[in-house]
């Protein structure tokens, strides 16, 4: 058996990434937060917590609940704007030598637009996340990532005032994720990644009152990964663009899983929260799996599932 280090690099489109674990937005700050704990040079990107236009304070406290294997969040895309981003967080994240991936929301196709053209001409930045979970205040609230038209019109869009790549970024709260998918990618999408978190609620049952105070939130960590698992596999045999994949990704062998269905590359979120070094932790684990399974490069492994 090779005790070789195996290859890690992966390419998503034209990013190049030395391995394929990367941090889920909202789950990682804009970066630096986490210096302390892992070494941000090792990681194969960097993706920040969504950026809007404009600042947004985000929603009022209580808003984040653990569940029974998981986490209930309804943060409320809280951030400091593009500007701000741009002028403090930006500088600092050009002394890593890894991609910085920026995920982009807007509550109308403009807001959307404007925001990737900003970031497109921003040094530093090398790709963009769309979050299509939002509403679309032009269309009475109707989430972007819910309708295929939608879905197309923002990725064209964006395409079309950008050079970056673009990652569509899918909600699994909808029928059938690989039609959307397959729309993405006929508007130009480089990749896709999913899934964003499921809809879900918790309640006080002394008070009778919910634990979120928005009622709703996004249900993310070990209990959405079947799902997730399962959605990533249809998408991967719908489209010929990359496949990233997220959702309850805790441990090595649950990325290696997500490797094995045909993902590209894997994002892990809320194992932040509980392990700071949990990405450093996965990375070791698949090279570990690699060696002892005689895979010189991990892209052996990717979309190796034997159906």
């Amino acid at each position: 058996m090779s005790r070789i280090k195996p290859r890690m690099e992966v390419s998503i489109g034209k990013l190049k990434l030395q391995n394929p674990v990367m941090t889920a937005s909202g789950t990682f700050g804009y970066g630096e937060e986490y210096a302390p704990y892992v070494d941000l040079n090792r990681l194969g990107a960097i993706i920040v917590k969504g950026i809007s236009l404009e600042p947004r304070p985000g929603n009022p406290p209580p808003r984040i609940m653990e569940t029974e294997g998981g986490m209930l969040n309804a943060i409320g895309l809280e951030n400091v704007g593009v500007s701000v981003f741009i002028r403090d967080k930006i500088p600092s994240l050009r002394n890593y030598h890894v991609p910085i991936i920026v995920n982009i929301f807007g509550e109308s196709l403009d807001e959307y637009k404007r925001v990737a053209e900003i970031l497109g001409r921003t040094v530093g930045v090398h790709a963009l996340e769309v979050n299509i979970s939002c509403p679309n205040v032009e269309k009475g609230g109707l989430v972007f990532g819910c309708d295929p038209d939608m879905c197309y019109e923002v990725t064209r869009a964006i395409k079309a005032v950008t050079d970056l790549p673009v990652i569509v970024k899918l909600t699994p709260n909808v029928t059938d994720i690989a039609a959307l998918a397959m729309c993405c990618e006929a508007g130009g999408a480089d990749a896709v990644s999913l899934i964003n978190t499921l809809k879900g609620m918790s309640v006080d049952i002394e008070k009778r009152v919910p634990h979120l105070s928005r009622v709703t939130g996004g249900l993310s960590g070990p209990a959405v990964k079947p799902v997730a698992l399962r959605m990533v596999w249809e998408v991967v045999k719908e489209v010929s663009i990359p496949v990233i994949g997220i959702g309850g990704i805790m441990t090595a062998e649950d990325a290696l899983a997500f490797l094995i269905v045909g993902a590209r590359a894997v994002q892990v979120g809320t194992a932040n929260f509980i392990n700071p070094r949990a990405t450093m932790d996965i990375l070791k684990g698949i090279e570990a799996y690699l060696i002892r399974h005689g895979m010189g490069d991990v892209n052996e492994l990717i979309g190796s599932l034997k159906e």
